[in-house]
């Protein structure tokens, strides 16, 4: 089996990585955004975003201050796209990615990040 994905399937491994992954479906945002959503630390946090970049889920980009995360889902792996797929239409049953979805866009970066 190649590689890539057991990378995919470990790094979903966790139910805080797929809230993740359904939260960039809904749109960008930075580790403290996501850290406020999980209500995480901020290594804790880290740690899940790196798993998630390794495994080619991930993208970042750095915009002044803050470094923004977004799904990789024009990935040149056709896996990684039907993964991602997959997430973001399935879970909606899920009341932690019911309050995630109500809460995501009112968390303001602006607020809440002290960088």
């Amino acid at each position: 089996m190649k590689r890539e994905y057991v990378n995919v399937f470990k790094a979903l491994s966790d139910p805080n990585r797929i809230r993740i992954v359904k939260m960039l479906s809904e749109r960008e945002l930075c580790m403290c955004e996501i850290r406020e959503m999980l209500n995480l630390s901020n290594s804790t946090v880290s740690k899940h975003l790196t798993i998630l970049r390794d495994a080619n889920l991930l993208l970042d980009s750095k915009d002044g201050k803050w470094v923004n995360f977004q799904l990789n889902d024009k990935s040149d792996q056709k896996f990684v796209r039907s993964v991602i797929t997959l997430i973001k239409n399935s879970f909606e049953d899920d009341e932690a990615v019911q309050a995630d979805m109500k809460k995501i866009h009112r968390v303001n970066r602006s607020k809440i990040c002290k960088i």
